[in-house]
């Protein structure tokens, strides 16, 4: 693809969702030339939901990131915890120089404690759920409850359960010339679920 370059931010903490985020990566990579950069909170190496180790290329500093032009935050319960990493100020520099940010499953809170659905139509795991965690988060008037990811001023959001269109609207909305490609892809996602469907 002749797509511009783009680096893409990937923020990681430990019990990370191994199914939320290769179908984004690998696509970015692989479609549009991208550069996937593995983030985490200190910089030092997390273990995903199913015993997984990844060494991450940085934190999550904004000093570190300069060069991101989007980052997708990935889920993990820690999310919910009590006391979940900060990774505000490294969404918002990211949102203020008009990049992409995403977030999916419980990813979306740390996107809700940023501020970042304040003016935009959102998703996650389902009204209840994000209230119950986050009930006062700033423009949870916006939310809007279905079960695919949802983009709008740049912000793309999605319940842990998919992956593939959280893929998608993110790649769509940093790629937004990339109409032709962007289509391709998402029919050949599709079919996999329409195949299913069809199956007895």
């Amino acid at each position: 693809m002749n797509a511009p370059a783009r680096t893409i931010g990937f923020v990681f903490i430990d019990r990370f969702a191994d199914w939320e985020y290769g179908l984004l990566s690998a696509s970015a990579v692989e479609w549009f030339g991208a550069s996937a950069v593995a983030l985490t909170p200190d910089g030092e190496p997390v273990t995903s939901c199913s015993g997984f180790g990844l060494t991450p290329a940085r934190s999550t500093r904004v000093a570190d990131n300069g060069d991101l032009n989007a980052v997708a935050v990935i889920g993990s319960d820690a999310w919910a915890s009590e006391t979940p990493p900060d990774v505000a100020d490294l969404l918002t520099a990211v949102n203020e120089r008009g990049g992409v940010v995403g977030g999916i499953c419980a990813g979306t809170l740390a996107l809700a404690r940023a501020g970042l659905f304040e003016n935009a139509r959102h998703t996650s795991n389902g009204r209840d759920w994000i209230t119950h965690h986050m009930p006062d988060y700033v423009g949870k008037a916006h939310y809007v409850d279905v079960p695919h990811a949802v983009a709008d001023h740049r912000i793309v959001s999605a319940p842990g359960s998919a992956p593939g269109t959280f893929a998608h609207q993110f790649l769509l909305t940093l790629y937004s010339d990339q109409e032709a490609a962007l289509a391709e892809m998402r029919a050949i996602f599709a079919k996999e679920y329409g195949e299913a469907g069809q199956a007895s």
